[in-house]
């Protein structure tokens, strides 16, 4: 005779057992987590349209450090399930589809949402801060995004990009720069950190040139900064008008060295403009590189992305990767997590190391990391830091 709780089971009540059972060994799962709900995150990012490599990259950073959890048996016997919604970095669908998503999932927290202005607005329509919802690893660095409550970067701002590099600049005697643009609020932020960090050290911001959202119509741009005669070139862009700009640019005679942010991703560069063009271009880094496998969080990644077979991943992968680490640690803390407790949690957590790169995600309205450092593209594609 079969008890449970101290009393025999009636047969449907063992007939319903011995399924759970079943469905249990054929899925893999313990029995424990079947017995929870998985937990759910929620990822709203564009996944068609311009940024799509991006909202690809990162979902498979993310997705790669959920199956790993995932196999070891979950947080505290719970799987981790990753939800997602492609908005087409259209700031309008990126709040709709949180609503949605929210509505439909109740997941316990957001990630990977990409754009400043996507971020922004879902910032100002309150959706987050009314559920109680955290976003881990919203990608942009915006003095803005960084100042949001509910929101979480795990890189530095961009206006900590920008003055390492003018600081770097001007030590090596290089005064004169030219900024590309995106003309949004991405592109005005960097702006308004340009002009900081000019002031600061001594740097002549000698053309300021933008390009439309959303688009890769920089010819007006590489004319203009081509003409000025500027020793370096910024680009607060994203990929692909970043792509397209060196193209035109080294075309049209331009010899400013070109410095692109760490919005841009660097392995799409690497292979749309070839090992012999991409040779001198630079690039802020704010996470680190695959290549330094001294670091505890690099290695576990490679050997994981040794294993797997999803195309998306690439060199921005490994922001997801550091954000879903970082989410996980703080979940494995909080037993039955709820969003508004992982948002408590968050707020109070000034030291989440997530294998040798220490992440803040304390209340005190700054990045959660404050690391800048600079690569460069030599001969043969390979990286110089």
């Amino acid at each position: 005779m079969s008890i449970e709780n101290g009393r025999p089971l009636n047969a449907g009540r063992r007939q319903a057992l011995g399924w759970m059972a079943a469905c249990a060994a054929t899925a893999g799962w313990p029995m424990n987590a079947l017995a929870n709900n998985p937990l759910v995150v929620g990822q709203v990012a564009p996944f068609s349209g311009p940024q799509a490599v991006s909202g690809k990259a990162i979902h498979a950073g993310i997705k790669l450090y959920f199956d790993a959890v995932n196999a070891r048996g979950g947080i505290n016997g719970r799987p981790l399930k990753l939800v997602t919604r492609d908005d087409g970095q259209k700031p309008e669908e990126t709040v709709r589809l949180t609503r949605e998503l929210i509505a439909a999932e109740s997941p316990v927290a957001l990630m990977g949402t990409i754009g400043t202005a996507n971020l922004e607005a879902l910032h100002k329509d309150g959706v987050l801060q009314s559920a109680r919802l955290s976003l881990v690893g919203a990608l942009s660095g915006a003095h803005s995004i960084v100042q949001a409550s509910n929101i979480h970067i795990v890189k530095a701002s961009y206006h900590d990009e920008v003055a390492h590099l003018f600081k770097q600049l001007a030590a090596n005697g290089l005064k004169r720069v030219g900024l590309l643009f995106q003309d949004d609020t991405f592109g005005r932020d960097v702006i308004a950190g340009a002009e900081a960090a000019a002031q600061k050290h001594g740097i002549e911001l000698a053309v300021r040139s933008g390009y439309p959202r959303n688009t890769v119509a920089v010819e007006k741009a590489v004319s203009e900064i081509a003409a000025a005669n500027v020793q370096v070139v910024l680009l607060a862009s994203t990929t692909a008008p970043a792509i397209a700009f060196v193209r035109q640019y080294t075309a049209a005679g331009g010899k400013g060295t070109i410095y692109g942010l760490s919005v841009i991703d660097t392995d799409v560069v690497l292979g749309e403009l070839g090992q012999d063009r991409a040779r001198g271009y630079a690039f802020s880094v704010v996470t680190p590189l695959v290549q330094r496998t001294t670091l505890p969080v690099v290695r576990e990644y490679l050997q994981l992305k040794a294993a797997s077979k999803d195309a998306d991943i690439r060199s921005r992968s490994l922001e997801g990767f550091i954000a879903a680490k970082a989410l996980v640690r703080v979940l494995q803390g909080l037993g039955d997590p709820t969003p508004s407790k992982l948002t408590d949690a968050l707020n109070a957590a000034r030291s989440v190391d997530v294998g040798g790169f220490v992440l803040d995600f304390s209340d005190d309205k700054r990045a959660a990391s404050r690391y800048v450092d600079f690569a460069m593209f030599g001969a043969g594609g390979r990286i110089f830091q």
